[in-house]
């Protein structure tokens, strides 16, 4: 039994650090510890409610969906494509992406601000023009409330559906609320404070969103062309299945209308299944965050 339960133990800890080395970096354990031990007052106190969506597992789904979503918007997709090194650099992307909502979520007021700044100066020298000429700029307040709205919308709609505490109706428009905070930060005006005005958003832009060859390339390499060796592969499988189902019906039609693999198209029942199984491998896999050395809301 004492066998059995040390493998167990490193079978779990060995997981644990292979999805985090994926997801944070070779930096991730140094800037865990900072994030979560700095002293100093912070943007959101323990009990908002964006600590307990940023904080889950269920991140894993709705980040995926996010960039499925946000890639149907044409002049989005055209920036991303000309400028975000994705396909060069994907884990460097992905590291980036998650500091950057640890911190800002977790970390210490002057290092969220911090870490603002420096997304809003790399934005501010983001311009080029589409393929069909249509000129834009990263820091276009138009283009930063899309970003925010799809990426508010999966991460929310993931916890609901695969958190371990979803939020009640009160709980969503209160992280909508603090996601809001970050995203006028960020440049953003007038981001949804409310799960009606996130659906209202959602609506308005529909009519801009549309799949296109940039962003059928970007769905081939999230799902079926993935970085990863092949034993991640059937778990990432069920991931993207999962991510997938989470669209719209609308988008989820613009998102699998070029070639992508079967798991990418199981049927909405089997896709929940799935996501519910990584989920709950993920979480059971990532050890817990290390105590805040001070809590002191100054959002």
């Amino acid at each position: 039994m004492a066998r059995a339960t040390t493998a167990v133990r490193r079978i779990r800890r060995q997981a644990g650090e292979a999805v985090f080395l994926r997801v944070a970096g070779p930096d991730g354990p140094r800037n865990r510890a900072r994030i979560h031990t700095a002293p100093g007052p912070r943007w959101f106190s323990p009990d908002r409610p964006v600590r307990r969506v940023h904080g889950d597992a269920s991140m894993f789904v709705g980040g995926l969906s996010a960039l499925l979503l946000q890639s149907l918007h044409p002049v989005a997709m055209a920036a991303v494509a000309a400028h975000s090194g994705y396909r060069g650099d994907p884990w460097g992307r992905l590291h980036r992406t998650s500091t950057f909502l640890a911190v800002t979520t977790f970390g210490t007021g002057s290092d969220a601000e911090a870490a603002v700044a420096r997304v809003r100066a790399v934005h501010a020298r983001v311009r080029g023009r589409t393929d069909e000429g249509v000129p834009y700029r990263a820091d276009d307040p138009e283009l930063l409330g899309w970003v925010h709205v799809a990426e508010a919308y999966c991460f929310l709609r993931a916890h609901q559906r695969y958190g371990r505490c979803p939020l009640d109706p009160a709980g969503c428009d209160a992280y909508l609320a603090d996601t809001g905070f970050v995203a006028r930060a960020l440049g953003v005006v007038g981001p949804p404070e409310s799960t009606a005005e996130l659906e209202d958003r959602m609506a308005a832009c529909r009519p801009l969103l549309r799949p296109t060859p940039a962003s059928r390339d970007t769905a081939r390499f999230l799902l079926a062309e993935p970085p990863l060796p092949g034993a991640a592969r059937l778990p990432y499988g069920l991931l993207a299945a999962a991510a997938v189902e989470l669209l719209p019906p609308w988008a989820r039609t613009a998102v699998t209308s070029g070639p992508v693999p079967l798991p990418a198209r199981l049927p909405p029942g089997a896709a929940r299944l799935g996501g519910h199984a990584v989920t709950r491998a993920i979480r059971w896999a990532l050890p817990p965050a290390p105590p805040v050395a001070q809590y002191s809301s100054s959002g």
